[in-house]
């Protein structure tokens, strides 16, 4: 039996799956926002890459507001008000490279369908909240080439990792390229005959349902959470497909390479956020950062293994160095971007997340991530130390938990979070 738009969308909401994409009402105006909601909204973009920092040239030796900034943090240093370094964060996690993937998830994928919220990452569970309020509920942005398969930072609640946006050229496209009537067209076509597959396939599965053991049915809960979230991209689509896309002088740009193209698609990114095309946004610098790109003619990858060697040491902190500059040019964007609505700017109402899965590449460790959380409403001025010692250690998903809190998300947990993290005041 053929299910229509709305008993499908009863469905979801029986299936126990908290989405924050309302079935009709949300869908009935773009503009309109929900009476509650503020009128500025809530940002958050994270920042991450392979390889960590090395400590010694980013971690402070003071702590509190009167620390001295070290040469990895230096070009940060005039958002020293707008800014917050933690140390001794992390997720508990063992297995070097295969570990880097847990930085916004807390577990590995391999582990995560026994959490309750599957392997989610912090950026999918705030585009959750987002819903249809925005084009886009996240934009994902790396790269396809790396270590280990490339970008894996995203990751659905059903362990599904999402790919990126490539290169600035495609996220202009995404961002500010209507489609032709033709291509329009097409586009209306596949989202009917896909989402009249789904209704067939839900009919049969749901009709299966009653035949299987426990375990069989475990397993097809796994296929309706995958079904739904085809359903939700499908709805997207379909509402987005009339909206016209927001203009910009911006030329199209050519990819050059993501050593070469970072400062360009942190523009982009701030467009995005700014023209509410997203409100969450994750970049990953990976493996396929070429630092030859930059002027250093040695594999990233290569010298993150430095060895204690002085020279390849130097070399690697100039690449991090390279990619905190951007971080803070990103800032400064923000930050030069004001909203009247909130009698402040961008960054205001932005978390700007930097950081890593990777603690130590050289000796493939995961603890002790370096960590700096910039904007989106917070006390800042600090370099924040935590418990060093291990049975005392704080999970780093605490902090999710807080940034999730600010972002409007009503939740007292994320992945193994024990709270919010303590010492981390709303402004």
């Amino acid at each position: 039996m053929s299910l229509s738009i709305q008993p499908r969308r009863t469905f979801l909401k029986a299936a126990g799956i908290c989405l924050a994409l309302p079935a009709l009402e949300s869908l009935k105006a773009v503009s309109a926002a929900p009476k509650n909601q503020p009128s500025v909204p809530k940002r958050m973009v994270c920042v991450g890459n392979e390889f960590g920092m090395y400590s010694d040239s980013f971690f402070p030796k003071e702590y509190g507001a009167d620390y001295e900034f070290t040469k990895l943090l230096k070009p940060l240093e005039a958002h020293r008000k707008d800014m917050t370094v933690l140390s001794h964060l992390d997720h508990g996690q063992k297995g070097g490279h295969f570990a880097v993937h847990t930085f916004l998830t807390g577990v590995k994928s391999v582990e995560a369908r026994n959490m309750p919220d599957g392997g989610i990452s912090l950026d999918q569970r705030a585009a959750e909240h987002v819903g249809s309020k925005t084009r886009f509920p996240s934009l994902t942005i790396g790269s396809e080439d790396g270590l280990h398969g490339g970008c894996q930072m995203s990751w659905t609640r059903t362990g599904t990792r999402v790919p990126p946006v490539a290169g600035p050229r495609q996220l202009f496209h995404q961002l500010f390229t209507d489609n032709d009537a033709q291509a329009k067209k097409i586009a209306k076509d596949r989202i009917q005959l896909q989402g009249s597959i789904l209704d067939g396939v839900l009919g049969d599965a749901k009709s299966l349902k009653l035949r299987l053991n426990k375990t069989d049915g475990t397993k097809l809960e796994e296929y309706f959470s995958s079904v739904r979230d085809v359903e939700v991209k499908l709805e997207l689509d379909s509402k987005w497909q009339k909206v016209p896309k927001p203009k910009t002088d911006l030329k199209e740009p050519v990819n050059q390479g993501l050593s070469r193209d970072l400062p360009l698609i942190y523009d982009l990114i701030a467009l995005a956020l700014q023209t509410d095309s997203t409100r969450v946004a994750t970049l990953e610098v990976g493996g396929s950062f070429a630092a030859r790109d930059i002027g250093i003619n040695k594999g990233y990858h290569g010298l993150s293994h430095h060895g204690k060697v002085k020279a390849s040491i130097d070399l690697l902190v100039q690449i991090e160095l390279y990619q905190v500059q951007q971080f803070a040019r990103f800032i400064d964007k923000l930050k030069s971007i004001r909203e009247p609505e909130s009698n402040g700017c961008l960054l205001d109402n932005t978390m700007a997340l930097m950081g890593s899965g990777m603690g130590n590449a050289n000796s493939h460790t995961n603890n002790n991530l370096p960590l700096v959380l910039a904007g989106g409403g917070f006390k800042h001025g600090e370099h924040k130390q935590f418990p060093k010692e291990s049975n005392r250690r704080l999970p780093l998903c605490n902090l999710f938990v807080s940034m999730l809190q600010q972002f409007g998300v009503e939740t007292g947990s994320f992945s193994t979070s024990t709270g919010t993290l303590t010492g981390l005041e709303m402004a």
